[in-house]
C-alpha cells in the first residue's frame, strides 16, 4: 500500500530505472519468484519542486542541478534522512502531519518480450488498513456531503473525519525527448503555482488564463506539466507557450507518458487510467474506468449497491475500513439505479465515484491488465509498448535514453 499527503508536491523523488536489466519472457511470468527484485527507497518531497531544485536554497546541489547533474548523483544512500528531515517540517514541508513516515521501500520486478513489459511492484502501507476509498459520501439523516479526505485536510487531522483517500502508484515513461527527464524526472513536472504547491494560482487566474482557463483547457487550477511549454526561464505557470507550440512539441515527442493505478477508481476493475503530462496533466482520447457517481450540483447520488448482490444499499461510517464490506460501485457489476425513497438514514455512506470496464473506451482504457492484491500492496501490470502519441519510430530509436519514474500516494 501506499502513504503520501495529498500533495504536497504530488509525488514522490522519481524511482529512476533506465537500463533496467529486467527478464526476457514470452508472456507474463508464472512465477515471479524467479524474476529478480530491485528495491528502491523512495522519500518524501514535501513542497519540492522544479524551481527550488534550481534555486540556491537546494543547498550543495542546485548548481549541479542546472549543470544535467541526476538527483542520485548527489543525493543516493541519503533518501531516508531526506525524507525524515521533510516530514519533521524544518525543510519544504510547512504544515507537517504528526507520525508521517519520511521514506518506504519500493520492491520492484519488471519481465518484457517483443511486445510488452510486465511490471511487479510491492510495498507496505502506514495506514493499518488498505487505502481503498475515494470521494465517500455520508448522509446527515437531510442531505448527502462529501465524507473524509486525506490526513493533511483539516477535518481529519482534527479527528472530526476519517482518512479516506485511495492509494495510488503512478508511472511516467519518456523516450528521451524530454529534456534532463531521464537525469530528474518527475521533479520536471512538479511546479511553484501548482495545486498544494508554494503560491499556489488563485481559481480566478487560471480560469482567465488564455491557455489553460475557460477560453482553452477549461481547468480552474494548475497541474503537472513540463518546462519545455513555458517561455521563460523559470517555467512559471502563467508563461504558457501558444497551442500551436505545444502541438509541436507533442508531434516530436516531447511529452511523458502518464499511467497512474488508483486502488478505488481503477483497481476494482481490472485497469489503470492512461494520459500524459505537457502543458498540463492530460488524459488520453476515450473515457476512462471512473466517472462521478453524484450530481455535483445537487449532490444527489446516481447509484446505490444493489442489495441482492452484496447484501447492502450502502456502507455505514462504522463501516469504513471494514474489508469485509463493499467499497467500490460498479455499474455493470454491484450497482442499482439511487433510490431517494430507500429509507437512508444518518451515517449511510455511498462511494461518490462510478466505476465501469465496460463504459471505459478508446486510449483512455488501454491499460486493462492490471491488478493489485492488498497485504502490504502488491501490483502486477503489463505496459504495452504501442503509444497513441508516438510515432514507432520514436519509441525504438535505440540512441534515445530512457526514462521510467514511479511515484506513490495515499492517504
Amino acid at each position: 500500500m501506499m502513504f503520501s499527503r495529498h500533495c504536497a508536491a504530488l509525488g514522490l523523488l522519481a524511482l529512476c530505472l533506465l537500463g533496467w536489466p529486467g527478464s526476457p519472457q514470452g508472456a507474463p511470468p508464472a512465477e515471479w519468484s524467479q524474476i529478480p527484485t530491485h528495491t528502491v527507497k523512495l522519500f518524501y518531497p514535501g513542497n519540492g519542486g522544479y524551481q527550488w531544485l534550481r534555486d540556491p536554497d537546494h543547498k550543495r546541489a542546485y548548481k549541479q542541478v542546472l549543470e544535467g547533474e541526476s538527483c542520485t548523483g548527489c543525493h543516493e544512500g541519503e533518501e531516508q534522512d531526506i525524507g525524515d528531515l521533510i516530514v519533521s517540517g524544518k525543510r519544504l514541508e510547512p504544515d507537517p502531519i504528526p507520525g508521517k513516515k519520511g521514506s518506504l521501500d519500493l520492491h520492484v520486478q519488471v519481465a518484457y518480450d517483443a511486445d510488452n513489459a510486465y511490471f511487479r511492484f510491492q510495498w507496505d502501507t502506514q495506514m493499518d488498513r488498505p487505502g481503498q476509498m475515494h470521494n465517500y459520501m455520508r448522509y446527515d439523516g437531510e442531505k448527502w456531503e462529501f465524507y473524509g479526505g486525506p490526513r493533511s485536510s483539516g477535518k481529519v487531522r482534527s479527528g472530526e473525519q476519517p482518512a479516506v483517500y485511495e492509494d495510488r502508484l503512478a508511472i511516467m515513461v519518456d523516450d528521451g525527448s524530454v529534456p534532463m527527464f531521464k537525469e530528474q524526472g518527475c521533479w520536471l513536472t512538479c511546479h511553484t503555482g501548482m495545486r498544494d504547491m508554494p503560491e499556489e494560482a488563485s481559481k480566478s487566474a487560471v480560469k482567465s488564463h488564455p491557455v489553460l482557463g475557460e477560453s482553452g483547457l477549461e481547468k480552474s487550477d494548475v497541474r503537472k506539466y513540463l518546462p519545455s511549454t513555458r517561455s521563460d526561464e523559470t517555467a512559471s505557470w502563467d508563461k504558457v507557450k501558444s497551442p500551436q507550440e505545444v502541438a509541436r512539441i507533442k508531434a516530436a515527442g516531447g511529452f511523458v507518458d502518464l499511467m497512474q493505478w488508483r486502488a478505488h477508481r481503477s483497481n476494482p476493475v481490472g485497469m489503470a487510467d492512461d494520459g500524459y503530462v505537457l502543458e498540463y496533466r492530460l488524459f488520453d482520447a476515450g473515457k476512462s474506468p471512473f466517472s462521478w457517481n453524484v450530481d455535483r450540483k445537487t449532490m444527489t447520488p446516481k447509484y446505490m449497491f444493489d442489495a441482492a448482490k452484496v447484501g447492502v444499499k450502502s456502507i455505514t461510517v462504522a463501516d469504513i475500513g471494514d474489508p469485509s464490506k463493499p467499497y467500490a460501485i460498479i455499474r455493470e457489476g454491484n450497482a442499482a439505479l439511487y433510490d431517494p425513497n430507500a429509507g437512508w438514514k444518518a451515517d449511510d455512506v455511498l462511494p461518490g465515484r462510478l466505476l465501469s470496464r465496460a463504459d471505459a473506451k478508446g486510449s483512455a482504457a488501454d491499460n486493462n491488465e492490471v491488478k493489485g492484491e492488498c497485504e502490504g500492496w502488491h501490483l502486477d501490470r503489463r505496459v504495452d509498448a504501442q503509444n497513441e502519441h508516438r510515432p514507432p519510430a520514436g519509441r525504438q530509436d535505440p540512441g534515445r535514453g530512457r526514462g521510467l519514474h514511479v511515484r506513490l500516494r495515499g492517504a
